[in-house]
């Protein structure tokens, strides 16, 4: 009887001790990391810059991280809003999740036995990018969640949004939306045309197997869905394109 009141006492120590970690962990990233400080302040290097960073060491690899940060306003609007239809298209409306996309992705973890987390919004991808990993872990993913929702109460929808299009990966060694324009475009992202920022937008879900600049059938199907929808959605009018491109190229002068 002794013995079994003794076991009983231990149990209830160890969950005692177990409840207060977890409460203490909680609570710890209820306050750390400070995200109110990203309301003027650009991070200089993201915790997934240094995942990779040490991840191309471990393969004896040396590439450079190449990031240009520029303000949202110095980005292409077509860029800005193929994003958003890509990666994340009710951004404006929800509060950090889109739990439809959760539940459409758990579904889809069941259906195929893989537990992948996917349905992340914009808000979470940040917040994956500048404090966290690639892991896929379930205590990751709760850090994320406690996470997004305190950059979303301190921060504006403008700010997360300039936030991610300056440090989402947009392939080996380049992160922001200046880089990749550069690197692939050989222009800054402000003059991106729509089927330009369509493509960039194409590969944001895994930037490392696939290429602006290739030509995967991926890339491109997926880069002319997101075209088609930002002419369906009148943010692209083909003919003023056209007229644009016209009279960049040059016109012919009349006789």
């Amino acid at each position: 009887m002794a013995r079994r009141k003794s076991r009983f006492s231990l149990l209830k120590f160890s969950i005692t001790i177990i409840f207060l970690f977890v409460i203490g962990w909680i609570g710890y990233y209820l306050v750390f990391p400070d995200v109110s400080s990203l309301k003027k302040k650009n991070p200089k290097k993201t915790s997934f810059m240094e995942y990779r960073e040490n991840q191309w060491k471990n393969q004896g690899k040396r590439i450079k991280i190449d990031i240009r940060w520029v303000p949202i306003s110095a980005i292409s609007p077509y860029l800005v809003k193929a994003v958003i239809i890509a990666e994340d298209d009710k951004f404006w409306s929800h509060k950090g999740f889109d739990f439809d996309a959760i539940q459409k992705a758990i579904e889809k973890d069941i259906k195929e036995g893989k537990p992948r987390f996917g349905g992340s919004t914009i808000s979470q991808q940040v917040v994956k990018n500048l404090y966290l990993t690639p892991s896929k872990s379930p205590v990751r993913k709760i850090k994320e969640a406690i996470i997004t929702w305190r950059l979303e109460k301190n921060l504006s929808k403008k700010r997360i949004l300039e936030l991610y299009l300056n440090v989402a990966e947009w392939g080996v060694g380049i992160f922001g939306a200046e880089a990749a324009s550069m690197r692939y475009f050989n222009k800054p992202s402000r003059d991106l045309d729509p089927l330009e920022a369509a493509r960039l937008a194409a590969i944001l879900p895994n930037p490392i197997k696939y290429r602006v600049d290739g030509s995967s059938r991926y890339v491109e199907r997926r880069a002319q869905i997101i075209y088609d929808i930002m002419v369906k959605r009148g943010i692209v009018v083909p003919e003023y394109e056209d007229v644009i491109k016209d009279k960049d190229e040059g016109s012919i002068p009349s006789p």
